[in-house]
C-alpha cells in the first residue's frame, strides 16, 4: 500500500467561465476548458499546460515545455499522480465530500494499491484508444460511472461544468 501525499482543492466558478482552483498548499490556477474538451490552465508559479481526460479514468497532463504526465480518477474525487507520490482531493464535488465522510468512518482508506497508479508512459496509439472509449461512452456506447461530462462545453452554471474535471 502506498501513502500519498494528500492535497485538496476547491473550485469557484467565474463569470466568463472560466474555473480559479485554490490547493489548500496555497497554489493557484486558472482554468477553462477548450473546445475539444481540453482544459488548458496557467498557475500562480508560471506553469501552464493543458490536462486531457483518456478514457474513463486517465488524465494525461501536458506542460508547456512538452513534459507529459498521467494522472488516475481513483473515485470520490480523488485523482492519483505520478508513482503514487500525490493525491490531489476535489473538495468542491459531492464525490470528494462524500469520500471525506466514507474515510473518517473507516469505510475507505486513503492508501492506494498498486493496481491503482496511473501509466507511467502510454503510446500513441494507447492514448487514441483511450480517447475512443471515452468517445464510446460520451456518445452513449458505454457506461461512464464518474459523472463527468467531457463534451467539451464551455463551463458555465447552467450544469454543463463538472466540479471535478481533471483534479
Amino acid at each position: 500500500m502506498i501513502r500519498p501525499r494528500e492535497i485538496g482543492y476547491t473550485d469557484e466558478l467565474l463569470a466568463d467561465g472560466s474555473v480559479h482552483r485554490t490547493y489548500e498548499d496555497g497554489r493557484q490556477e486558472w482554468r477553462r476548458r477548450g473546445p475539444a474538451g481540453q482544459v488548458h490552465w496557467r498557475d500562480d508559479r508560471a506553469g501552464m499546460g493543458t490536462d486531457e481526460q483518456l478514457g474513463t479514468a486517465i488524465v494525461k497532463r501536458t506542460l508547456a515545455d512538452g513534459t507529459v504526465t498521467y494522472g488516475r480518477d481513483i473515485g470520490y474525487g480523488r485523482t492519483l499522480w505520478g508513482r503514487g507520490e500525490t493525491l490531489m482531493i476535489n473538495r468542491t464535488s459531492f464525490g470528494g465530500r462524500m469520500g471525506a465522510i466514507l474515510v473518517g468512518l473507516g469505510i475507505a482508506g486513503l492508501a492506494v494499491t498498486a493496481s491503482q497508479l496511473p501509466p507511467l508512459s502510454l503510446t500513441p496509439d494507447e492514448e487514441e484508444e483511450l480517447r475512443r472509449q471515452a468517445q464510446s461512452s460520451s456518445s452513449g456506447g458505454g457506461d461512464s460511472s464518474d459523472g463527468n461530462d467531457w463534451s467539451g462545453a464551455d463551463w458555465d452554471d447552467h450544469g454543463d461544468w463538472s466540479d471535478d474535471d481533471f483534479g
